[in-house]
């Protein structure tokens, strides 16, 4: 499928808050996705057991016009949410959420997920344009992501569209034992 014809069968847009029911749903689809092991830091059970209220915050601090994080949905041709990926801003002189120093003004691509019968033909390569639109328009100098070392597919992808792997690893600690995590970068053009 051609971007054009993504275009015609997809809107790609950013979230509203009081789609928080929506965001919930989706979120909890992913985590039901065979390599979600690999892919989340938490389980369903987890996401599962969250209150409404969780979900509402979390759809309201991710929606079109917040500040600070960028959730974007893809929806099908009926309505129905197919995919997603969210940007999370950080800022220079902070910390991340592994506790490491952020050295520069930056985006974090976290929560991507496409339906797998949605995958395949252009449709995350659509949302990627979309978080790196947004993320430069807020004038960050790069854009990065964590990836497990096992998930080979989702690290192909990331190389495909421009993310590079920048030597930063990061430990899997809700697991233990030796599994790490990747960082992969995009620079800001």
């Amino acid at each position: 499928m051609s971007s054009p014809e993504i275009a015609e069968t997809y809107v790609v847009r950013g979230i509203r808050a009081e789609e928080w029911p929506a965001v919930k749903a989706l979120r909890l689809l992913a985590l039901q996705d065979p390599v979600a092991h690999l892919a989340f830091l938490e389980t369903y059970d987890e996401a599962l057991a969250k209150p409404d209220s969780f979900w509402q915050e979390r759809a309201a601090s991710g929606a079109e016009g917040a500040a600070g994080v960028h959730q974007i949905v893809a929806q099908g041709p009926d309505g129905e949410w197919v995919g997603t990926v969210t940007v999370l801003l950080e800022e220079a002189g902070t910390k991340d959420w592994a506790g490491f120093p952020v050295d520069r003004r930056q985006g974090h691509v976290v929560g991507v997920y496409v339906r797998p019968e949605h995958r395949g033909c252009g449709l995350t390569e659509v949302l990627f344009d979309e978080a790196l639109e947004w993320a430069w328009s807020r004038g960050v100098e790069r854009l990065r992501l964590i990836v497990h070392e096992d998930n080979g597919r989702a690290q192909a992808f990331y190389r495909k569209v421009g993310f590079a792997p920048t030597g930063v690893t990061v430990p899997v600690s809700a697991v233990g034992g030796e599994e790490q995590e990747l960082e992969m970068a995009i620079e800001r053009p």
